[in-house]
């Protein structure tokens, strides 16, 4: 792992409470970074094992208390393989906005394409030709039916788009479309120019 995650559980012994027990407390660490959250149980110190980061013993008060802080550990470790999973990379802040729900705005592609098209629209008679807006709206449909072909899906988000999806955008449009090669070209010219708007691409 390139940002290994670890996870303590420690006591907070200078708030023990009336009845002289300390609060759980869980930290997790990444790239040297605390995240410090209370587990919301409380142990008697002379009963916490500070090594194995659990309580001592087997009676039932230590396996309800350890078992809580077992599933604690496990619902970490589902956050990390959860931004693995989504090819994200694992960090202090994906990780903590992954815990806690917080998403980080997507910019998908049709929602952009699509305000791109409603300025050209706007602009129609005094910088841009209805030939052009006309363009621009086929390349639009164009990319929507791609991106269905190809992923079987409705959207993309725009840091998916790279190299490889403009190789296989083109490939699409001479052959599914049968698109001539210039009329591919410029197609494909269109969608970089409304990509770098946005987004700095890779070759």
């Amino acid at each position: 792992m390139d940002n290994p995650i670890s996870i303590l559980f420690y006591l907070k012994r200078v708030k023990v409470n009336a009845q002289g027990l300390a609060p759980i407390f869980q930290r997790i660490t990444i790239n040297g970074r605390r995240l410090d959250n209370s587990t919301g149980k409380f142990v008697d110190p002379d009963k916490w094992h500070s090594e194995m980061s659990k309580m001592r013993g087997t009676s039932e008060e230590a396996r309800s208390i350890n078992g809580h802080l077992d599933n604690l550990k496990s619902k970490i470790l589902n956050v990390e393989k959860n931004l693995i999973k989504k090819d994200i990379p694992v960090n202090f802040e994906s990780f903590k906005n992954e815990l806690t729900g917080k998403k980080e705005r997507e910019r998908m592609l049709i929602p952009i394409f699509q305000e791109h098209n409603r300025k050209i629209k706007e602009l129609v008679g005094q910088e841009y030709t209805p030939g052009t807006l006309e363009r621009y709206e086929t390349s639009l449909k164009h990319t929507k039916d791609f991106i269905s072909w190809k992923y079987n899906i409705t959207d993309i988000n725009i840091e998916k788009i790279d190299h490889s999806f403009i190789t296989e955008y083109e490939f699409y449009l001479r052959s599914e479309r049968k698109c001539a090669n210039n009329t591919a070209v410029k197609y494909i010219k269109n969608f970089h120019k409304i990509i770098n708007n946005v987004w700095p691409m890779d070759g």
